[in-house]
């Protein structure tokens, strides 16, 4: 060092080499440091390998690069190299290496521009066509050489299978967990984690109550829509629960909602693990690679352990609602079952014909056309046939079909009705708890809205209108509550 002149940096071995690869027409252009971390937690906790990766800044003026000419671009911090959905940044450097504006890329290595091979051998051919060059913590890379591009290519597949190996890994380790039932997995709303990561019922009252609702009134009406109706005519809410919140919401029913209440087999207190399986296709509109989540059958689960944790059915309850959904579908039309359809034939869907076998249809006439009538013509209307091979009327059928069997079940007629009784009264009781539990959360919530109110200044009308109107909503939700409660006790059933 003399005369306090700054000097020269001093390059080491490798270094030196590298710098025989960079030409002026290179350094005429500017020099790309790329930065990225996977995920948000290694930007926070791995700063180490964060500072190394800005450190390439000052290699690029090593190599000749004006401080000026050095892009730093770091809009892919806390972003997978796996694909480029969403990585902005490395887009924006393919972008300026295919117009001509790069003449180096840097990256710590290989994996931090791409962990996916059809993107890095993208990159390797248009840094090939416009002379640009790569670098890495090992040295300098020209694309467009055989000897370096054969470098390149085998760090680029060796990343892609670090990351084939580290999927590997935790794969593995989340399996062997899982089938020991000690995996911890997002529970939904009405279980809980305690402290020792064991799985327990809920301790709200007014949740553990509206989620047995559901269940009680499947096993009523034996259907989920049904159970849906049922729930909006009553204004009964239910309550939902984002992935990963603690904060439980109350919405109005809906198919979707009920239908998960019945078909989760956690809440029939089972571990289950590999319900739904990833799967990958390309949409035909956009070209797109589109990822969705698929369900799997129940003999595909890889885990299934019965009786894991307390739910609010067993797990032969659940095999009954699951194969009780099931026969709700449409089936084809050889085949008998089904959800009973609209009007009042008691025997659609069950009846077969004696001549061909099939499913016997069901009509209706009469002035009002609610007189039913089984009548066999699937021969008729899809093989041309000259006649239907049967029609019956439906009233004296039923008649006798009845007869039979009240004469079945007249012995025990006193004990059923007195025993019918008795349900019918439990089950109003039962019904009357989640009115109940609805008023005292309505009355709660409109409380707290009336302390938040009374605690704001009077002058400060901003805060003040919005808690008035807040409170406003709370009150109507109270007179809704208790009006539903007072119906729902008027529904008692007299003997």
């Amino acid at each position: 060092m003399t005369n306090g002149e700054p000097q020269p940096a001093v390059l080491g071995p490798a270094l030196l080499l590298s710098v025989e690869k960079v030409r002026t027409s290179q350094r005429s252009r500017d020099a790309y440091v790329y930065v990225r971390q996977s995920t948000p937690s290694q930007v926070i906790h791995h700063t180490e390998s964060l500072a190394r990766q800005y450190e390439l800044r000052e290699r690029a003026v090593a190599l000749g690069w004006p401080g000026h000419q050095v892009v730093v671009i770091d809009a892919d911090l806390g972003r997978s190299g796996a694909r480029t959905d969403g990585r902005l940044g490395f887009k924006e450097l393919v972008a300026d290496v295919g117009l001509g504006k790069v003449g180096i890329v840097l990256g710590i290595e290989v994996s931090r521009l791409a962990r996916n091979n059809a993107d890095w051998y993208q990159l390797l051919d248009l840094c090939a066509l416009t002379d640009t060059l790569i670098a890495d913590a090992d040295g300098v890379y020209h694309p467009g050489d055989f000897n370096d591009r054969l470098v390149l290519g085998l760090k680029g597949t060796m990343s892609e299978a670090e990351l084939h190996l580290i999927r590997s890994r935790l794969t593995a380790g989340l399996k062997h967990k899982a089938a020991r039932g000690e995996l911890r997995q997002g529970l939904p709303v009405g279980l809980d984690y305690d402290e020792d990561d064991k799985v327990h019922i809920t301790g709200d009252e007014a949740v553990r109550e509206a989620i047995a609702t559901v269940f009680r009134r499947f096993d009523e009406l034996g259907s989920a829509r049904q159970v849906l109706i049922s729930m909006r005519e009553d204004h009964l809410k239910l309550p939902r629960r984002r992935n990963g919140s603690k904060q439980v919401t109350w919405a109005e029913a809906t198919y979707p909602a009920i239908h998960d209440f019945l078909t989760n087999p956690a809440y029939a207190g089972a571990f289950v693990f590999g319900r739904t399986r990833t799967e990958k296709r390309v949409d035909q509109a956009t070209g797109r690679v589109v990822v969705h989540n698929r369900l799997v059958p129940r003999e595909g689960w890889e885990v299934l352990i019965p009786d894991h944790h307390p739910g609010f059915i067993g797990w032969e309850k659940y095999e009954v609602n699951a194969a009780k959904l099931r026969a709700n579908w449409r089936h084809p039309r050889e085949q008998a079952g089904g959800a009973v359809r609209e009007g009042r034939a008691l025997l659609q869907g069950l009846l077969r014909c004696g001549w061909c076998g099939r499913i016997m249809q069901t009509g209706y006439s009469g002035a009002k056309g609610n007189c039913p009538r089984y009548v066999c013509a699937r021969a008729k209307q899809l093989y041309a046939g000259e006649k239907v091979c049967q029609s019956i009327g439906g009233i004296r059928l039923e008649k006798t079909v009845l007869g039979e069997l009240f004469a079945v079940l007249q012995p025990a007629a006193l004990t059923a009705t007195a025993q019918a009784l008795n349900e019918a009264d439990a089950r109003h009781q039962e019904n009357l708890v989640v009115f109940q539990l609805a008023v005292e959360r309505a009355r709660f919530e409109a409380e707290r809205a009336l302390r938040q109110f009374n605690n704001v200044e009077p002058e400060n009308r901003l805060v003040a209108r919005t808690l008035e109107k807040t409170l406003e909503e709370k009150l109507a939700g109270v007179r809704t509550a208790e009006a539903d409660l007072t119906a729902q006790k008027a529904r008692r059933p007299v003997p």
